[in-house]
This record gives C-alpha cells, sequence and structure tokens, in this order.
C-alpha cells in the first residue's frame, strides 16, 4: 500500500476564533471513541487539519469506512509519501494516478513547498510530475480549471507527501462541543432523523421513549434500541431512557375527553421528559416534530404541549418536508428499521376526531381532575436506562469444559 497517512481538513472549525482548540480535541476524542476497535492509531492535531498514521491495510480500510460519519471532518484525503528525489516523485506521481484505471480524465499538479530550501520550485515540480504523469498515462490530459482530478504536492521537511483524492466528510461540528440535549425517540420515521441532525450540530444526546406494555412490545422496544443503536455510529454513546407509560396512557384515556387525549398525552411525556433532562443536566429537549405533519403538530397544539416547559426545545425537522426527511432516514440508515410494523404509545389510544387547534387553558382543566404528579415522580423513578451501543457479550471458550 502506498498510502502512509490520511489527512483531514475540519471545514467549519476553522472558523472558531479562541476556543478552536478545544473543538480540535473534542474532534480527536471523537475519532478515537469511532474507532476503539482498531486502536491505537497515531493522530497528529494542526491549527487546520489532522493526520492521522496508516499502520497496516487492515486500519486503512476501516479508517476509509467510517471517517466519512464523523461530525466535524469536511473532507479527508489518503496521502502517499516519499524520499525528496525527483526521480521517487515522479514514480509516486505515476502510482496515484494508476489507481483511476484507464477511464478518461483531467488533472492538474498543485505544488505547497514548505520546505523553502527543497532545489526544486513550484513550476519545475509541475513541469516533471505533469510530463512523468502523461507519458505514462495516455487515457489522462491537463486541464488547470476543474480538472477532474488534483495531484496535490507537499513539500515538508522530512518527506515529499501526495494524494489525490478528496473525500467529503460528515461536516458540522464533533459531537459534545454544543452541550447536551434529550432526545424524545418514538421509534418513527422523524425522531431519529433530529437525532442525527442535532448531533451533526456538535450536540450530545441521551433519549427518552416512552413504553406501554402491554398495548406495545418488546418487538417495538427492540426497534427502538436499534435506532439509538444506529445514531451512536455518529462519534458517541447514546443513553437510553425507558419511561413505563402504560399507568398514565390508560388513566388519560379513563379520564380526559377522547378528542383531548392526544394533546394530554404529549404534555405529560413532556414533563417526565423535563424531569429526565433535569436529572441528567441536558439544557434542551430535542423532537421530531414537523409543521402541520400531524395533529400534534399544528402551531396551536404545539402551544398546548409546550405550556408545560421552559426548557428550549429544539425541533429540527419543523419546517421540513416528509420526503426530504425519509431522504435522511434512508442515507442514515434508520428508514428501514424505522417502519418495521410496530405499536409505539403515540400510536395506541389514537382518537377518532383529535383537537387540531386546542386551548391550552382548556387542556389543563380537563387536566385539573387528575393527580398526575405522582404518577409522573414514578414513571421517572422506575425507568430503565440502557447505555448504546451496548458492550460485546465475550464467549467463554472454555464454559462447556466445566
Amino acid at each position: 500500500m502506498i498510502f502512509k497517512e490520511i489527512l483531514i481538513r475540519y471545514g467549519e472549525l476553522s472558523t472558531k476564533g479562541r476556543n478552536k482548540n478545544d473543538f480540535i480535541r473534542r474532534l480527536r476524542e471523537n475519532i478515537r471513541y469511532s474507532f476503539t476497535d482498531i486502536w491505537p492509531l497515531k493522530i497528529r492535531a494542526e491549527r487546520d487539519r489532522m493526520f492521522i498514521e496508516i499502520e497496516n491495510d487492515e486500519k486503512y480500510e476501516v479508517l476509509m469506512q467510517r471517517l466519512p460519519e464523523v461530525f466535524g471532518i469536511q473532507s479527508f484525503s489518503p496521502v502517499a509519501a516519499c524520499e525528496k528525489d525527483i526521480d521517487a516523485m515522479k514514480q509516486l506521481a505515476i502510482d496515484i494516478m494508476a489507481q483511476y484505471g484507464d477511464k478518461p480524465l483531467t488533472f492538474k499538479v498543485e505544488v505547497r513547498r514548505t520546505d523553502k530550501h527543497f532545489p526544486f520550485d513550484t513550476y519545475m515540480i509541475q513541469r516533471e510530475l505533469g510530463g512523468a504523469v502523461l507519458s505514462n498515462h495516455q487515457n489522462i490530459s491537463v486541464q488547470v480549471k476543474k480538472p477532474d482530478v488534483e495531484l496535490r504536492v507537499e513539500v515538508r521537511y522530512d518527506a515529499i507527501y501526495m494524494m489525490g483524492q478528496i473525500i467529503p466528510g460528515a461536516a458540522g461540528m464533533p459531537v459534545g462541543s454544543n452541550g447536551k440535549s434529550l432526545l424524545m425517540l418514538s421509534g418513527g420515521i422523524d425522531s431519529p432523523v433530529a437525532g442525527y441532525l442535532m448531533m451533526k450540530r456538535g450536540v450530545r444526546l441521551e433519549a427518552i421513549h416512552f413504553y406501554s406494555p402491554p398495548y406495545t412490545s418488546e418487538h417495538s422496544l427492540q426497534k427502538v434500541k436499534d435506532l439509538a443503536n444506529e445514531l451512536t455510529k455518529f462519534g458517541a454513546k447514546i443513553r437510553l431512557h425507558v419511561i413505563p407509560f402504560t399507568e398514565i396512557q390508560v388513566l388519560i384515556k379513563d379520564r380526559v375527553p377522547e378528542n383531548m387525549t392526544m394533546t394530554v398525552t404529549r404534555r405529560m411525556m413532556l414533563r417526565i421528559a423535563d424531569k429526565v433532562r433535569e436529572e441528567i443536566g441536558a439544557l434542551a429537549i430535542v423532537t421530531g416534530e414537523s409543521l402541520g405533519q400531524v395533529a400534534s403538530q399544528t402551531l396551536e397544539s404545539l402551544t398546548a404541549i409546550n405550556a408545560v416547559t421552559t426548557t428550549p426545545i429544539l425541533r429540527p425537522l419543523i419546517a421540513m418536508d416528509k420526503l426530504d426527511i425519509i431522504q435522511i432516514a434512508e442515507r442514515i440508515n434508520t428508514y428501514e428499521t424505522s417502519v418495521q410494523p410496530y405499536e409505539d404509545c403515540c400510536t395506541i389510544f389514537t382518537p377518532a376526531r383529535p383537537k387540531t387547534k386546542p386551548k391550552a387553558e382548556k387542556v389543563a382543566y380537563f387536566e385539573s381532575f387528575t393527580e398526575f404528579d405522582e404518577l409522573i415522580e414514578r414513571a421517572v423513578k422506575n425507568r430503565e436506562m440502557h447505555l448504546l451501543p451496548a458492550k460485546k457479550e465475550t464467549v467463554d471458550k472454555f464454559a462447556d469444559l466445566l
């Protein structure tokens, strides 16, 4: 293998000021987390870019596969190296361009000379390497503006480094650089996408799910665990809080007028989520609500539901079309899990004609006939917690021998 390291470009991190190093440290830690299975990795962080040394083919394959999912990386390139000799440089340029096969393509040579004492200047390097590539690859031609490949050459003090590929990263901010929030994870299409978008802005997530057995099944709970687990591949562990919600949900069905049950249910969920948020030290609650998508997501419904808390509610999907949300869900690999046909607590006891323009005062009036506070405290106290991704159980090879 000709590649010695991977060069990572920061993108948006480059615009940060005095606290830029904090963001870079966070990115480095997230890379460490994402590649614990091939650790140790030698990482060298500079002000405007980062380098990961490639020790063998196995680590190279894993890095190339997962780096596009780490937030905070604008793009990255596998980098080859050779000694500071013009013949060695020519051969390396020929080898790098050979990876593109026989298809017709255009290229140009870009040079960056950190070592100003190197005897070949920029123009001479471009001419020598360009000539070597053209004479060995008949399918390649030169194009200065918008070529298919920019062969980038860096003359550093220790060696010559070259790269041809620029692979897009996930962009955004490193997870954890913008605080922590609690994601309301239902098991549908929208909430995992909302979680993904907030992680992309650097928010570390914990998730909360409302579980109503026997009306909802173990399969529905497993679906939510799978979705939370899928989100962890973007650079952080997620703790999932599972709230036993049957008692409250049945009481709402029995005590509240049918057309108000949806609004009251959402208000109880938000009150519980707010208590959990406070316990875990999160600063906001994230939801997958999209304006006008269902009866609980009209402006009037959102206002009535939101009235139970002063905590910031982050709704990254609020102005998005459903098709756009589905496209993201497919891209991040949560769609197929989300559409599995298992009931969740938002789809049971659904009223035939829910109020789409509820008044907060009227909803509060109907709630006042039932003492919900004690039930909410109990639900929060009795919640289950799962840390994802779950640790893989090691198989004891000698267990059968005992």
